[in-house]
């Protein structure tokens, strides 16, 4: 993936496992959020694949590719400030809805029974999240912190088969950072699906992290586990420069 000159990714290449949480870390511009551009959609890498389950989602448009099963958190708080947080949350089951249009206005029979499911399961991820007291209060109101459980709640509401995080920790103190932390791993534990999280704060990382793969100028440097990667001699130099390693 290349922008005029500048080569973003290169010859980049990795697999997630299943029920995997895998890291990726970097310092600033190592191609890191374009990788996950990539993965999501909203960037057609030039050259290469990506694909899913076997199916090549490389080229395909953004909403086949969250069809297809994969989610996405945002670095920012990309959510709707105006709306409360069930509200939030629904728009993300819009991809499971089948009720057309002209239904939706009478609100009635099969698309109300439909509605109803869905906000079911939009129920008990405002329980997962711990976030029953806030559930009817404008995002706008929230805190940082708050603001990014919503984000992770919608992204939860398409019911992905993969889960992908652009640093969910950037911008939180630490006790938000700890709390999202926490949510994460229940989340882990109740969906039993991979994660690939792009993260700053190397704690988090080697906290949570199954596997960790390193970029450095969008080339990949090191891949292993987080004790493998914390003593890599490449790791050491793209972070500290030759002369603190």
């Amino acid at each position: 993936m290349a922008f005029g000159g500048v080569v973003a990714l290169d010859n980049v290449s990795m697999a997630v496992g299943a029920d995997e949480l895998l890291a990726v870390i970097g310092p600033n511009g190592a191609g890191k959020t374009s990788l996950m551009n990539c993965l999501s959609g909203f960037y057609r890498p030039q050259q290469g694949e990506v694909r899913f389950n076997g199916s090549l989602l490389s080229g395909m448009g953004v909403h086949h590719i969250v069809k297809a099963g994969l989610a996405r958190t945002f670095q920012g708080t990309h959510i709707f400030s105006n709306m409360t947080v069930i509200e939030n949350i629904m728009v993300g089951r819009h991809i499971h809805m089948k009720s057309s249009i002209p239904s939706a206005f009478f609100y009635f029979g099969p698309c109300r029974r439909e509605e109803i499911r869905h906000r079911e399961v939009v129920e008990e991820i405002i329980e997962l999240l711990e976030i029953e007291s806030i559930r009817h209060q404008p995002v706008g109101s929230l805190g940082y912190g708050l603001r990014k459980r919503v984000d992770l709640g919608r992204a939860l509401a398409q019911e992905p088969s993969i889960l992908l995080m652009d640093e969910p920790m950037a911008g939180m103190n630490t006790e938000e950072k700890e709390d999202l932390a926490r949510f994460i791993l229940d989340v882990r534990e109740a969906r039993r699906i991979p994660v690939v999280l792009v993260e700053h704060d190397m704690g988090v990382v080697m906290d949570l992290a199954d596997r960790i793969v390193v970029l450095d100028f969008g080339c990949t440097i090191a891949e292993g586990t987080p004790l493998e990667i914390q003593q890599n001699p490449a790791v050491l130099k793209a972070y500290l420069g030759e002369g603190n390693r």
